[in-house]
């Protein structure tokens, strides 16, 4: 097998993603509303949406329900052409579709001249932006900003729409508490609750108050279940988890999404304790709809219901659709096992009929529910409009400027006052696709604005800027994003040349009042097919710090990437270290704001940062152990404490939280209880502070983690301001399912209360909760 397809049909998204992003501003022609078949009002009942769905299914022959249940990737031939499929009734949803001309000459083919006139759904991979791109999800996690977040979501479906994109494979609410996992970075961290809220936010940012709310696009939430627990880090591999955990930490967040109403959800690709998750009938039938009612659609990922035989699960690709299909998937994600084999699965009496019209009908349901009977195809002058808009460009600098973090700033050298030469050093300072991250498909780096270009345009006029890479970061092997960009080929060849460049960025710095170095990971090392078994910075990056340090000259760290890094020596030697995170196609500007002092970092780490690698995995939520005050002893060549906690973050001012008070001593099994602190601003400038509420329980069933998050609130105040900051706590969110009785409860009993600004939050409390 060549190497193209041994990485995976992940490769074959990112190949395309050049031919995509040009055909975004390709010209189409629209087709006149006479022409459409099907009209509906835009207010239905659902008795009317379900009245019209079941006589459409009752005018379908089996191969065309399994058609609807089809998914069909543009660039993936399989034997016949896509417009032969459509018109046979083949094919329900394309993937990758993002020219509008092209959109809507498949829709007038299915809609037009298809026998039952039923509208295609086109899904693309909008993860954290379509053309504008934002910040990767784990840095808009760490802005603690729900509405943050929701707005960036929907300016992202605002962008998709107006090109004909129906349907997003977000979000990814898979809990990770494994850095060397590469796609931690479209999750937000390792914590249930703070995930459960992002996860909340952006469903309602893609799909807005309903299911075919204009300039929205469906949700679908992935990868159920499981999938960020994979053994090692390693990307595809096993997930164990105990009941325990998988329902205390891996779930919640998927119950949160469907409770916020997404319209879809999409399976994982590993072993989830021994059963595939896209087999697992208990995950996608007894939890996901029995328990949590939900209504919408299951659709596979990629080429995961083929690969239960891969699993060694099934027996050969018709036994893989049957297991699929018995468990709950309705819809199949481009291999094409379910077009090929159900429809005789079906005849012989292996899959019911009723369970392929279920599967069928929450399809169309949802088709119906996104307007596509009704208008199935896209405005050009929409589009036009919307692509990279101003107003895109000015969520997208706001997303990055409140997702930064501050690590360290010693000797306040943060915000830069009065350099008149600055030297921007490292690989990424000047590099647009870095700066955009990875699952960026259809976003242009010549619309992003690097870190080397905000610096300029921001100091520029009373600084000279000098830059220069310094080192290079080479991949060690093929990367399953090689040919989404097409990023500058590597100058230096030899290693003379290495070395010169490499003196040519220390003489910079040197010759500088400051400089700021730009280092990280290259996008294509995080994300899917991305797992590292290492934390070090890449390549030579960590000798030039060291070598720039050593100058005397104040330096500041700037990190790139989306993941938690080992910078263990930095953490002590370099001034100042801004977490950037990927930012997105405004990040240059956003970094020198902040930089500049323009924009003051509020950030918080969403995930435990570790020392090393040797830590992973690394979560501060953990359980109590034998020797609880004593966290040094777990190794003897080093510390197990993180190196940053959870939901630590610095600012350019400084706060107090005290005068922790609860609206009662004690509270009723599912009722609330009120916190409240004064939270002040004791510093000189307007910042951002995260107010942080902790709890845990003292006994119980089972053992319970030492803290666990639950409450936040992101506030702003100006110098010398006192606010009253309260908190509500809801008691639901302190139950928990119980490995010795089987069940979920809230259990009576005496509680720890923390307030603070990360995990270690010292103002404390406690409280009872009685039946």
């Amino acid at each position: 097998m060549s190497l193209l397809h041994s990485l995976r049909p992940a490769l074959t998204r990112r190949l395309t993603a050049g031919s995509l992003s040009l055909a975004l501003l390709g010209g189409f022609t629209a087709l006149p509303a006479e022409t459409r078949t099907h009209t509906t009002s835009s207010r239905t009942s659902d008795a009317e949406a379900e009245g019209f769905v079941d006589g459409l299914i009752g005018k379908m022959t089996l191969e065309e329900k399994v058609g609807q249940m089809s998914q069909v990737a543009l660039n993936t031939p399989d034997g016949a052409t896509r417009d032969e499929r459509v018109l046979k009734g083949e094919v329900g949803s394309f993937l990758f579709v993002t020219d509008p001309k092209e959109i809507n000459r498949l829709q007038h083919l299915a809609v037009e001249k298809g026998r039952l006139h039923i509208p295609l759904i086109f899904g693309f991979d909008v993860i954290h932006g379509l053309r504008t791109i934002y910040p990767v999800p784990l840095a808009m996690a760490a802005s603690w900003d729900p509405e943050q977040v929701e707005t960036a979501q929907r300016m992202a479906a605002r962008e998709a729409s107006s090109v004909g994109i129906n349907w997003t494979f977000a979000p990814m609410v898979d809990i990770a508490r494994d850095a060397r996992w590469g796609r931690m970075m479209e999750g937000a961290g390792e914590d249930p609750f703070l995930g459960s809220r992002m996860a909340a936010a952006q469903v309602r940012g893609f799909q807005g108050e309903k299911i075919g709310s204009p300039d929205h696009i469906l949700a679908c939430v992935k990868h159920f279940a499981g999938y960020g627990a994979a053994e090692g880090g390693r990307d595809y591999d096993s997930a164990n988890i105990s009941d325990e955990q998988l329902w205390n930490v891996y779930l919640p967040p998927y119950a949160a999404a469907v409770k916020a109403g997404a319209g879809s959800v999409m399976t994982a690709y590993m072993d989830l304790n021994g059963v595939p998750a896209t087999g697992n009938r208990w995950l996608l039938q007894d939890v996901l709809r029995e328990k949590w009612g939900f209504k919408g659609f299951v659709v596979s990922d990629w080429e995961s219901v083929k690969n239960l035989t891969t699993h060694g699960f099934s027996v050969d690709p018709k036994d893989a659709a049957v297991r699929a299909a018995d468990a709950g998937v309705d819809m199949e994600m481009t291999s094409g096992t379910f077009r090929d084999d159900l429809p005789a699965a079906v005849r012989q009496g292996l899959v019911k009929e009723s369970t392929i019209d279920e599967a069928v009908r929450d399809i169309l349901l949802t088709k119906y529910k996104l307007g596509l009977f009704r208008d199935p195809y896209v405005s050009p002058e929409r589009s036009a409009a919307e692509l990279v808009s101003q107003a895109q460009r000015e969520a997208a600098r706001t997303a990055a400027e409140r997702s930064a973090v501050l690590l360290r700033n010693e000797g306040n050298l943060l915000p830069l006052r009065g350099a008149k030469s600055i030297a921007v050093i490292g690989p990424l300072a000047d590099s647009k696709p870095d700066t955009m991250g990875s699952w960026s498909l259809a976003g242009h780096p010549d619309d992003t604005v690097t870190v080397l270009e905000g610096i300029r345009k921001r100091f520029g006029a009373s600084a000279t800027v000098n830059s220069t890479t310094g080192v290079e970061i080479e991949r060690a092997q093929p990367s399953i994003f090689d040919g989404q960009f097409e990023s500058p080929k590597p100058t230096l060849t030899t290693d003379g040349q290495q070395e010169t460049e490499f003196h040519h960025a220390i003489d910079l710095v040197k010759q500088s009042d400051v400089a700021v170095l730009v280092l990280g990971e290259l996008q294509s090392m995080s994300g899917e097919r991305a797992s590292r078994s290492s934390l070090t910075l890449p390549g030579r990056q960590e000798e030039l710090l060291e070598a720039a340090v050593a100058t005397g000259k104040p330096v500041v760290l700037v990190l790139m990437n989306a993941r938690p890094l080992d910078i263990t020596w930095a953490s002590a030697h370099v001034p100042a270290i801004l977490e950037a995170w990927y930012p997105g196609t405004e990040g240059g500007n956003a970094v020198a704001a902040l930089l500049g002092g323009d924009a003051s970092p509020g950030g918080k780490l969403p995930v435990s940062w570790p020392r090393d690698a040797g830590q992973e995995p690394l979560y501060y939520s953990h359980n109590l152990t034998q020797i609880p005050n004593d966290p040094d002893t777990r190794y003897w060549d080093g510390s197990s404490a993180p190196l940053y906690p959870f939901g630590y973050g610095l600012s350019y001012t400084s706060f107090t939280v005290e005068r922790l008070k609860t609206s009662a001593e004690q509270v009723k099994s599912g009722g609330k209880l009120t916190v409240s602190v004064e939270l002040r601003n004791t510093g000189a400038v307007t910042g951002d502070e995260v107010v942080q509420l902790y709890t845990h329980q003292r006994s119980g069933s089972a053992s319970r983690p030492v803290r666990e998050l639950k409450g936040f609130q992101r506030l702003t105040l100006k110098p010398g301001e006192r606010k009253t900051v309260e908190l509500s706590l809801d008691t639901n969110d302190l139950g928990f399912w119980s490995p010795q009785t089987h069940r979920w409860s809230i259990e009576p009993g005496v509680f720890d209360l923390w307030v603070g600004t990360d995990s270690t939050a010292k103002e404390h409390t406690t409280f009872t909760v009685v039946q």
